[in-house]
This record gives structure tokens, C-alpha cells and sequence, in this order.
């Protein structure tokens, strides 16, 4: 899977970490779209170095997406955890 299929899943699993953890985030749509981004790599980056999962070469792999959405998962609640949760 290349760049753009990585940025792609970014985006899906950020809005479905953003579904399963609903609220105001400080950074907003576009804040919350790139830790999606970033989750995907470092989720995938996780899996691969620690857990021994290799990356899936192909888009609909089910370990892959689930990493991509932890990772972003955790992104989101660290970023709600240093900047601030608008929650009201």
C-alpha cells in the first residue's frame, strides 16, 4: 500500500476514532483529520515493530485498519489530553 492508500485510511480511521470518541476537539475538523493521518502510521508503525504484524500490502486488511484506528484512538485522546477537552 503506498503513500496515498496510507493518507486515505488516515482520514477513514480518524473519522471513525472521532465517531467512537464523540465531543469538540480544540483543533477541530482539520486538527482531527491529520492525528487520523498520523494515527495510521504510527498504529501501523506499532504493529509492525512491537506486536510482529507485518503491514498489509493490500487496503482491506482487518489488523491493518484496526491499528490505524488505535493508533488514531490514542493520537485523539492524547492531543484532548494536552491541549484541552471542550466537552461541554
Amino acid at each position: 500500500m503506498g503513500i496515498l492508500g496510507w493518507i486515505i485510511l488516515g482520514l477513514l480511521a480518524g473519522a471513525i476514532a472521532k465517531i467512537l470518541l464523540p465531543g469538540r476537539d480544540p483543533g477541530g475538523f482539520i486538527g482531527t483529520t491529520l492525528i487520523g493521518i498520523a494515527g495510521a502510521f504510527v498504529g501501523g508503525w506499532l504493529s509492525a515493530k512491537f506486536l510482529h504484524k507485518p503491514i498489509a500490502k493490500h487496503f482491506f486488511d482487518a489488523p491493518t485498519w484496526g491499528a490505524a484506528i488505535v493508533g488514531s484512538l490514542v493520537l485523539l485522546i492524547g492531543y484532548r489530553l494536552l491541549f484541552g477537552n471542550s466537552r461541554d
